[in-house]
C-alpha cells in the first residue's frame, strides 16, 4: 500500500482524493498538505472520507512554506506526493518536484480521466491562465447572456475549503444572507451570481454538487478557480488570459492546460499592455491551440461615484488572491484611483498581524490592502489596519461587500470591471457556438 500526501491549497486537493483515492485500497492518503492560503490547515476530513478512512479521517496540515514539505514526507514515510493546486509557474512546479524527489518520494499529477465528471446537462466553462486575468468578469458576462436567452442557469464554483470540510459537502448560495458565514474570497466569487438571481454551488463532493445543480438548472456554468483546469467535462470552454503577463498562457501550471483545452481564448487588458505583448500572446496561443478563436478585450474600470475620490486620500482594498499568489501588484481599485486622480495612501506602514505578515511574504504587492478574511483573527487585523490608515475614503476593488462583516470607519466607493470587446468574437457569439454545440439553440 503506497502512502500518499496530496499537496493542495483548499481547492482541488479533496476533489482529487474523492475521485481517485477515497475507495482505492492500493493507496493510503496520510495527509492533505496545504499551502498558499494564510491560516489554512489544522482540520480533518472525516465523514466524507469514506469507509477506508474511518474513524479518524485525513488530517489537513498547513505548511508555512514548501521547505516544510520535505519534513512532512520524512515524518509520515510518504512514498508519493500528488500535486493538486494551481496558479504556479513552471519554476515553482520544478522546485516542488525537486523537494519531493530529494526527500525520497515520487511525484505525480492526476489528469482529466482520473478527476473529471460528465454532466447530463449542457455545461460551459470559464477558466483562466492566471489569477487576476479577468475570469470573474467574463463568467459574469457569460451568465448574463445565458439568462437573457431565457435559460435557467446554475453556476458551479471551484472549491475553497477553508472551513470544516464535513460541514460543506454541498453548498448552495441563493441570497446575500447565505453568504454571511463564508470567507471574503468565497464572497468575491459567489456574490455576483447571487445578485443576478443565479444560484451558485460549491463545496467538497463535486459528484453530489453536480447532482444538485442538474436538478435546478437547464444549463450549468463551471467557474474555475485560480488557473485550475475543470472538474467537469465541458461542452465549451472559454479561457481568459492577461495581456499584461505575456508568456503565462504557455508558462504557467495548469494555465497552459487551459490554453490547450480552450474553444475560445479571451485576451484581456490589451490597452493596458503593449502591441508586442499582445502579439506574443496570440502567437503562443496559435502555436499550441490553432483551433481556438481569439478575442481581444479590455477590462474597463469605473467607480460608482468618481467625485467621491477625486483629490481625496484613499486606501485601496483589492481581492486578496489577485495581489497575493496571483502575483499582481494591484488590481481594479488601484487603476480606478489613478484614473480618477485620488491620492493613494500606502497601507504597509499601518499594517498589523496577518496583514503585515502577508506583505512580508508577497513583496511584489503595491500600495494596496489585500482583503484577507479567512478567520476571525484576520478580520480583526484587517479592521485595525484600515482604522490606522489616514485616508478619507476606501476604494473597494474587491467585488465582495466585505463591509457586511468588517467594520470600516470610512466612506466606501466601489470599483468595478466591465468587458469591452475590441476584436474577435463577442460573448454573444461565443454563447451561440456553445448553444449550437449543446443543441439548445
Amino acid at each position: 500500500m503506497r502512502r500518499v500526501i496530496i499537496l493542495g491549497a483548499g481547492g482541488r486537493d479533496l476533489h482529487v482524493f474523492n475521485m481517485y483515492y477515497r475507495h482505492n485500497p492500493e493507496y493510503k492518503v496520510v495527509a492533505v498538505a496545504q499551502v498558499q492560503i494564510p491560516g489554512i490547515g489544522g482540520k480533518r476530513y472525516i465523514k466524507g472520507a469514506g469507509d477506508l478512512y474511518q474513524p479518524g479521517g485525513i488530517p489537513l496540515i498547513g505548511l508555512k512554506d514548501l521547505e516544510d514539505l520535505g519534513r512532512l514526507i520524512r515524518d509520515l514515510g510518504a512514498d508519493e506526493v500528488v500535486l493538486a493546486y494551481s496558479d504556479l509557474l513552471y519554476n515553482d512546479v520544478g522546485r516542488i518536484i525537486s523537494i519531493v524527489l530529494a526527500n525520497g518520494a515520487s511525484f505525480s499529477i492526476l489528469g482529466p480521466r482520473d478527476t473529471m465528471i460528465k454532466s447530463s446537462k449542457p455545461m460551459i466553462g470559464v477558466v483562466a491562465t492566471r489569477t487576476g486575468a479577468g475570469k470573474s468578469t467574463v463568467s459574469h458576462e457569460v451568465t448574463l447572456e445565458l439568462v437573457r436567452r431565457g435559460l435557467k442557469v446554475a453556476a458551479i464554483r471551484h472549491p475553497m475549503i477553508y472551513m470544516n470540510p464535513d460541514e460543506m459537502m454541498v453548498q448552495v448560495f441563493r441570497t446575500r444572507q447565505d453568504l454571511m458565514k463564508i470567507t471574503f474570497e468565497e464572497r468575491e466569487e459567489y456574490e455576483h451570481y447571487v445578485d443576478i438571481g443565479v444560484p451558485v454551488l460549491a463545496g467538497v463532493d463535486y459528484e453530489m454538487i453536480l447532482n444538485e445543480a442538474e436538478s435546478i438548472a437547464d444549463v450549468l456554468l463551471w467557474d474555475g478557480g485560480n488557473n485550475d483546469f475543470p472538474f467537469y467535462y465541458t461542452d465549451y470552454l472559454i479561457t481568459v488570459t492577461d495581456a499584461r503577463r505575456p508568456g503565462h498562457e504557455v508558462g504557467s501550471f495548469p494555465g497552459e492546460v487551459n490554453t490547450r483545452l480552450a474553444d475560445a481564448v479571451i485576451v484581456t487588458k490589451v490597452s493596458d499592455s503593449t502591441p508586442e505583448n499582445v502579439r506574443t500572446i496570440i502567437n503562443n496561443i496559435k502555436a499550441v491551440n490553432p483551433r481556438a478563436s481569439i478575442t481581444q478585450a479590455d477590462l474597463e474600470v469605473y467607480l460608482e461615484d468618481p467625485n467621491a475620490v477625486a483629490g481625496k486620500r484613499v486606501v485601496i482594498i483589492e481581492d486578496a488572491p489577485t495581489v497575493t499568489h496571483g502575483g499582481l501588484p494591484y488590481a481594479a481599485g488601484y487603476i480606478a484611483a489613478k484614473k480618477y486622480n485620488a491620492e493613494i495612501i500606502d497601507p504597509k506602514p499601518y499594517a498589523v498581524g496577518i496583514i503585515k505578515e502577508t506583505y512580508a511574504k508577497y513583496t511584489h504587492m503595491g500600495p494596496v490592502l489585500p482583503s484577507l478574511g479567512y478567520t476571525p483573527e484576520q478580520i480583526r487585523d484587517l479592521e485595525e489596519t484600515i482604522r490606522r490608515i489616514p485616508a478619507d475614503v476606501v476604494i473597494m476593488g474587491t467585488p465582495a461587500h466585505i463591509e457586511d462583516v468588517v467594520k470600516i470607519d470610512k466612506p466606501i466607493v466601489r470599483a468595478k470591471w466591465r468587458l469591452k470587446v475590441i476584436e474577435g468574437p463577442t460573448i454573444s457569439q461565443l454563447i451561440d457556438e456553445f448553444l449550437e454545440r449543446a443543441r439548445l439553440k
